[in-house]
């Protein structure tokens, strides 16, 4: 391995992280680092404690993930947490204090949009929707509010509209906020905010990162070191910081990633093409088609299009028709994993949303959301034209 960390710097970020932590165990020469679950860490001496004390503070196997999830962000540290809404957290109240005003997006993540709305229902902070996409808009709303942190999500989720990263990051520094970018349905494969100004980018790395719907967890990864130590002290002072096992299952999956997003991304572009080529359906929402008012956008500030796809139906009778009828893709919540998912947007992931907030955010009772797993494509293709074909 020292021959390994000697040469590190003519190797890409990625192989970089799929080696992380590999060859590293002194005692055994384990090729893949060891799970180390103990709680506690002994002390050398009175006021002498090692590299660890204490599993909530820090852990070597969660250290390995969070130094490969630093290395494909391109960031100065990387805290690993119990969950992306505990990512989210972590964010929050590490970097404002009560009474900011926070701006976050109009059509955030059902369980995003829940949580700063309880924010600000207890006082927290001042809480302000805006619409990141329509990038003028914004800007001069940005200017307005003066806010103390600016919250983006892109692709969004369910719809997939595309942010300008760097264009808001910009218009948020300039109005004195701080930036965090959530980066989940993209992955550091496809899209490094940090790169594009964000000063925090965050994953859910239950989707991608670890890929096989095995374990919850999320990820902080800061711009600056000072920024780093920031989140890495109020993780462990909030006890948002993630187990051991869980950084193990992340790391494992982190390793396939770059492979598993190839297959994920060639079998939605397939699955797209039924869609679009369907009666039964109204309106696809995918960044990868040219048609898409963000596709030149995502051109630019991605190396991928995703395999997140969105599509409607003409309502909840179309989509009673439709599900049944599916064997390839399971009515599930979640995404990202090997196995492709389906789910009724307005009934699951943003379930917690207020009628009017989905309104706002173009949620309709016909839109369903895909997350394209790696099946074999004509499997995949074949089960959604039929079961499209069942939609009267």
């Amino acid at each position: 391995m020292q021959e390994f960390d000697q040469a590190a710097d003519r190797f890409s970020a990625l192989t970089r992280a799929v080696r992380s932590g590999i060859d590293t165990d002194p005692a055994n020469g384990a090729v893949v680092p060891p799970i180390n679950l103990s709680t506690n860490y002994s002390f050398t001496g009175y006021a002498e404690p090692r590299g660890y004390d204490y599993s909530r503070a820090g852990n070597p196997t969660r250290q390995v993930f969070a130094d490969a999830i630093t290395a494909l962000e391109g960031g100065s540290g990387t805290v690993i947490t119990s969950s992306g809404l505990s990512a989210v957290t972590t964010a929050v109240l590490s970097v404002v204090t009560a009474g900011a005003r926070v701006a976050i997006p109009h059509d955030a993540y059902g369980g995003t949009w829940r949580l700063f709305d309880n924010l600000a229902r207890r006082g927290y902070c001042e809480l302000h929707t805006v619409d990141f996409t329509a990038a003028d808009t914004a800007a001069a709303r940005l200017a307005e509010l003066q806010p103390d942190l600016v919250f983006l999500e892109t692709p969004s989720n369910p719809l997939l509209r595309i942010t300008d990263l760097t264009r808001m990051s910009a218009a948020a520094h300039a109005a004195g906020a701080l930036v965090v970018a959530d980066n989940t349905f993209c992955s550091p494969l496809l899209q490094q905010p940090l790169s594009l100004g964000a000063d925090l980018v965050l994953h859910s790395t239950t989707k991608y990162i670890n890929g096989h719907s095995d374990m919850v967890g999320g990820s902080l990864t800061a711009a600056t070191p000072q920024l780093a130590e920031e989140i890495s002290y109020f993780a462990n002072v909030y006890g948002c910081t993630g187990g051991a096992f869980d950084a193990y299952l992340g790391m494992r999956g982190l390793r396939t990633l770059h492979t598993r997003m190839r297959a994920h991304q060639e079998n939605a572009a397939a699955v797209v093409e039924v869609l679009l080529a369907h009666p039964a359906v109204r309106a696809v929402y995918y960044p990868g088609l040219p048609e898409h008012p963000g596709h030149e956008l995502a051109a630019r500030q991605q190396s991928g299009f995703g395999a997140m796809v969105s599509f409607e139906l003409a309502g909840v009778a179309e989509v009673k028709q439709l599900l049944p009828a599916l064997h390839c893709f399971t009515l599930a919540e979640s995404l990202g994993g090997t196995e492709s998912l389906i789910s009724h947007t307005a009934t699951m992931t943003h379930a917690g949303m207020t009628e009017e907030a989905r309104k706002e955010a173009g949620i309709t009772d016909g839109l369903l959301r895909l997350s394209v797993g790696i099946e074999a494509t004509e499997d995949l293709v074949d089960d959604l034209r039929t079961a499209l074909d069942a939609v009267i």
